[in-house]
């Protein structure tokens, strides 16, 4: 730490450039009565940490078609594949549903089920059908909460392409226009 005020200041500068440059941003929230008006978008980054090989989650939620609640956070645990990263994703994502219906709940919003977009249809189908039991069954018991939550209709898991899945702002370094393009799908 023998530069420190040179790297502070470095990092002082970097974030006034952000704030310049995102001056213009900020949460916007319409009722779009031909959608749902709470949605969720799940994505993540098999062992993005090169030290401990661990994946991250991240997930953004939106009302109105404005973002109310978001995490990026690395697992608890290191994942054996791609699948189980995207799974535990998804299950994280739904506890934080039950949270959000209430919140919902008192803005007088009636909704029953909780769309969640995922673009790893191997995710989806792992929830929607045991058959993958035998390759997936080191996944921890804990996970498969997320298929009763569909079973019961409280969320619905729906397929997203890669390009419109706007969670990737939330931990990856992206081209300019690629974050400017997600900002927009956010509508921020």
């Amino acid at each position: 730490m023998a530069n420190s005020g040179k790297e502070r200041w470095n990092a002082l500068k970097w974030i006034l450039r952000y704030l310049k440059g995102t001056s213009d941003c900020g949460l916007l929230f319409e009722k779009n009565l031909n959608s749902d008006l709470l949605v969720g978008y799940v994505d993540s980054d098999y062992a993005g940490d090169l030290d401990k090989r661990r994946s991250t989650t991240e997930f953004i939620f939106t009302l109105g078609e404005g973002p109310i609640s978001w995490k990026a956070t690395l697992q608890n645990i290191v994942a054996l594949s791609i699948i189980e990263v995207e799974y535990i994703t998804a299950v994280e994502a739904a506890k934080k549903v039950a949270w959000l219906k209430d919140l919902v709940k008192e803005l007088s919003i009636s909704q029953k089920i909780i769309s969640l977009h995922c673009d790893s249809q191997s995710a989806i189908y792992l929830v929607k059908d045991p058959i993958f039991h035998a390759r997936t069954k080191y996944i921890d018991i804990r996970y498969h909460k997320l298929r009763e939550l569909v079973s019961s209709d409280d969320i619905k898991l729906v397929k997203v392409s890669t390009q419109d899945n706007f969670t990737d702002m939330l931990t990856k370094f992206l081209p300019v226009a690629k974050f400017l393009y997600y900002l927009d799908l956010a509508n921020i």
